[in-house]
C-alpha cells in the first residue's frame, strides 16, 4: 500500500482503516500526498479534524503549518520559539501559518501568530492572493477578523477573483461581520470580476435585506 491509499481513507473518513493502516506504515504520515502537500493538511482541505488529529499522532514533529491548521497550540509556540522567523514563512502549498490558522479558525494560534510578528497584510504565493483577512472571513469567524483587522489588517484587499472580505461576508450572509468589516473601511462599491458588488451576492443567497444594506451607499 502507498499514499495514494493513504489518500483515499481521508478523502473518505474512513478512521479505523486509516489508523490500522499507518500502526503498520507510520513514514507514510509524513509523506507527502500526490497533492504535494501533507497528509495532515490534506485532511484539513478535506474538513475532516477527527482524521487529522489521528494523522498526527503519527508524526514526531508537526511542522510549523501542520500545527496551524490542526490547532496545536503548544506545538506552535514552541516552533516559534525555535525559529521565531518560520512566522512569515511559506507553506508549500503558498500559506502563512497564519493563513492556516485563519483559515481553519484557531483563535488563539493566530492572536498569538500576530502578536509574534506574522504579516497581516501578506497574501499567500500560490496565485489565489488570498490575505488571511480572506482565510477569516471564508472561515466565518468574527474574532479572528476583528483581531487582524486592529493590527492592521487592509479591509479592501481582493483575492484573484476580484472579491474583497465584504463579498464573502455578503455571501455568508453575516451581518455582524460585514458591520465589522463597514466600521473599518470596507467599500460597498469594489466588483469582483464580472462586476458583481457585494450586494448583489447576498441577494442572489437570498439575504435581501443585508443586500438593501449594502446598496445603501452604491
Amino acid at each position: 500500500m502507498d499514499i495514494t491509499h493513504l489518500e483515499t481513507l481521508i478523502e473518505n473518513d474512513q478512521l479505523a482503516e486509516l489508523i490500522a493502516l499507518l500502526s503498520q506504515q507510520p513514514q507514510l504520515a509524513v509523506q507527502n500526498t500526490s497533492h504535494q502537500i501533507s497528509p495532515i493538511l490534506l485532511a484539513c482541505y478535506y474538513k475532516k479534524p477527527q482524521i487529522a488529529q489521528a494523522i498526527a499522532e503519527f508524526v514526531p514533529e508537526l511542522t510549523l503549518f501542520d500545527a496551524c491548521a490542526i490547532g496545536k497550540f503548544e506545538d506552535v509556540t514552541l516552533l516559534i520559539f525555535k525559529n521565531p522567523a518560520s512566522v512569515n514563512e511559506y507553506s508549500v502549498d503558498g500559506f502563512t501559518p497564519l493563513g492556516l490558522a485563519c483559515y481553519f479558525g484557531h483563535e488563539e494560534i493566530a492572536s498569538f501568530l500576530v502578536l509574534k510578528g506574522a504579516e497581516v497584510n501578506v497574501p499567500s504565493k500560490n496565485g489565489f492572493n488570498v490575505f488571511p483577512i480572506h482565510s477569516a472571513v471564508a472561515a466565518n469567524n468574527f474574532t479572528i477578523t476583528k483581531m487582524l483587522l486592529d493590527a492592521g489588517a487592509y479591509p479592501n484587499v481582493c483575492q484573484k477573483s476580484g472579491a474583497a472580505p465584504l463579498h464573502t461576508a455578503a455571501q455568508l450572509g453575516n451581518i455582524e461581520l460585514i458591520i465589522l468589516l463597514l466600521e473599518h473601511g470596507a467599500e460597498v462599491t469594489l466588483r469582483m470580476e464580472g462586476g458583481k458588488l457585494p450586494a448583489d451576492l447576498a441577494a442572489e443567497k437570498g439575504f435581501h435585506e443585508i443586500a438593501e444594506i449594502l446598496r445603501d451607499d452604491d
